[in-house]
Protein backbone atom coordinates (compact mmCIF):
# COMPACT_ATOMS: atom_id res chain seq x y z
CA UNK A 1 0.00 0.00 0.00
CA UNK A 2 1.46 3.33 -1.02
CA UNK A 3 1.81 6.28 1.34
CA UNK A 4 -0.98 8.10 -0.50
CA UNK A 5 -3.31 5.09 -0.18
CA UNK A 6 -2.51 4.82 3.53
CA UNK A 7 -3.32 8.48 4.03
CA UNK A 8 -6.57 8.13 2.09
CA UNK A 9 -7.53 5.04 4.11
CA UNK A 10 -6.69 6.84 7.36
CA UNK A 11 -8.78 9.86 6.38
CA UNK A 12 -11.69 7.62 5.37
CA UNK A 13 -11.54 5.71 8.66
CA UNK A 14 -11.48 8.93 10.69
CA UNK A 15 -14.39 10.36 8.69
CA UNK A 16 -16.39 7.19 9.32
CA UNK A 17 -15.45 7.26 12.99
CA UNK A 18 -16.60 10.87 13.30
CA UNK A 19 -19.93 10.08 11.61
CA UNK A 20 -20.63 7.06 13.82
CA UNK A 21 -19.11 8.19 17.09
CA UNK A 22 -22.38 9.67 18.32
CA UNK A 23 -24.17 6.35 17.84
CA UNK A 24 -21.63 4.06 19.54
CA UNK A 25 -18.67 4.30 21.84
CA UNK A 26 -15.10 4.14 20.51
CA UNK A 27 -14.50 0.58 21.78
CA UNK A 28 -17.49 -0.80 19.89
CA UNK A 29 -16.50 1.11 16.78
CA UNK A 30 -12.95 -0.24 17.03
CA UNK A 31 -14.28 -3.81 17.12
CA UNK A 32 -16.28 -3.27 13.93
CA UNK A 33 -13.45 -1.55 12.11
CA UNK A 34 -10.86 -4.16 13.06
CA UNK A 35 -13.20 -6.85 11.72
CA UNK A 36 -13.56 -5.00 8.43
CA UNK A 37 -9.81 -4.45 8.14
CA UNK A 38 -9.18 -8.13 8.86
CA UNK A 39 -11.70 -9.15 6.18
CA UNK A 40 -10.03 -6.79 3.72
CA UNK A 41 -6.62 -8.29 4.51
CA UNK A 42 -7.86 -11.89 4.19
CA UNK A 43 -9.75 -11.12 0.99
CA UNK A 44 -6.75 -9.48 -0.64
CA UNK A 45 -4.51 -12.41 0.22
CA UNK A 46 -7.14 -14.88 -0.97
CA UNK A 47 -7.62 -13.15 -4.32
CA UNK A 48 -3.86 -13.00 -4.91
CA UNK A 49 -3.52 -16.70 -4.07
CA UNK A 50 -6.47 -17.50 -6.35
CA UNK A 51 -4.78 -15.64 -9.23
CA UNK A 52 -1.64 -17.71 -8.72
CA UNK A 53 -3.55 -20.98 -8.36
CA UNK A 54 -5.72 -20.45 -11.44
CA UNK A 55 -2.92 -18.94 -13.50
CA UNK A 56 -4.10 -18.24 -17.04
CA UNK A 57 -7.62 -19.47 -16.16
CA UNK A 58 -8.13 -16.48 -13.85
CA UNK A 59 -10.32 -13.96 -15.71
CA UNK A 60 -8.17 -10.89 -16.40
CA UNK A 61 -10.92 -8.53 -17.45
CA UNK A 62 -11.89 -4.95 -16.77
CA UNK A 63 -14.20 -4.35 -13.79
CA UNK A 64 -16.80 -2.75 -16.10
CA UNK A 65 -16.97 -5.95 -18.14
CA UNK A 66 -17.31 -8.02 -14.97
CA UNK A 67 -20.37 -5.96 -13.99
CA UNK A 68 -21.92 -6.54 -17.44
CA UNK A 69 -21.89 -10.28 -16.71
CA UNK A 70 -23.84 -9.69 -13.49
CA UNK A 71 -20.93 -10.49 -11.18
CA UNK A 72 -18.78 -8.24 -9.03
CA UNK A 73 -15.38 -9.94 -9.16
CA UNK A 74 -13.33 -11.90 -11.69
CA UNK A 75 -13.25 -14.82 -9.24
CA UNK A 76 -17.04 -14.86 -9.13
CA UNK A 77 -17.04 -15.00 -12.94
CA UNK A 78 -14.65 -17.97 -12.79
CA UNK A 79 -16.93 -19.73 -10.25
CA UNK A 80 -19.95 -19.31 -12.54
CA UNK A 81 -18.10 -20.65 -15.56
CA UNK A 82 -16.37 -23.58 -13.82
CA UNK A 83 -18.90 -25.12 -11.45
CA UNK A 84 -17.39 -28.60 -11.89
CA UNK A 85 -13.95 -27.38 -10.76
CA UNK A 86 -14.97 -25.38 -7.67
CA UNK A 87 -14.58 -28.23 -5.19
CA UNK A 88 -11.03 -29.04 -6.34
CA UNK A 89 -10.10 -25.35 -6.46
CA UNK A 90 -11.32 -24.78 -2.89
CA UNK A 91 -9.47 -27.90 -1.75
CA UNK A 92 -6.25 -26.47 -3.22
CA UNK A 93 -6.90 -23.09 -1.60
CA UNK A 94 -7.38 -24.75 1.80
CA UNK A 95 -3.99 -26.40 1.34
CA UNK A 96 -2.25 -23.21 0.28
CA UNK A 97 -3.81 -20.42 2.35
CA UNK A 98 -5.75 -22.60 4.83
CA UNK A 99 -9.11 -20.90 4.26
CA UNK A 100 -11.74 -20.29 1.59
CA UNK A 101 -13.78 -17.16 1.03
CA UNK A 102 -16.67 -17.54 -1.39
CA UNK A 103 -16.62 -14.79 -4.05
CA UNK A 104 -19.76 -13.09 -2.75
CA UNK A 105 -18.03 -12.50 0.62
CA UNK A 106 -14.78 -11.05 -0.73
CA UNK A 107 -13.99 -7.46 0.17
CA UNK A 108 -14.02 -6.43 -3.49
CA UNK A 109 -17.58 -7.74 -3.84
CA UNK A 110 -18.76 -6.05 -0.65
CA UNK A 111 -17.30 -2.71 -1.73
CA UNK A 112 -18.89 -3.06 -5.17
CA UNK A 113 -22.28 -3.75 -3.56
CA UNK A 114 -21.85 -0.68 -1.36
CA UNK A 115 -20.82 1.41 -4.36
CA UNK A 116 -23.84 0.34 -6.42
CA UNK A 117 -26.20 0.08 -3.41
CA UNK A 118 -27.23 -3.51 -4.30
Amino acid sequence: MTQKEQQRLGKTLWDIANDLRGAMNADDFRDYMLSFLFLRYLSGNYEEAAKKELGSDYPNIDSNIVTEFGVSTPLQLWYEGNSDDIEEFEKQMRRKVHYVIKPQYLWSNITEMARTQD
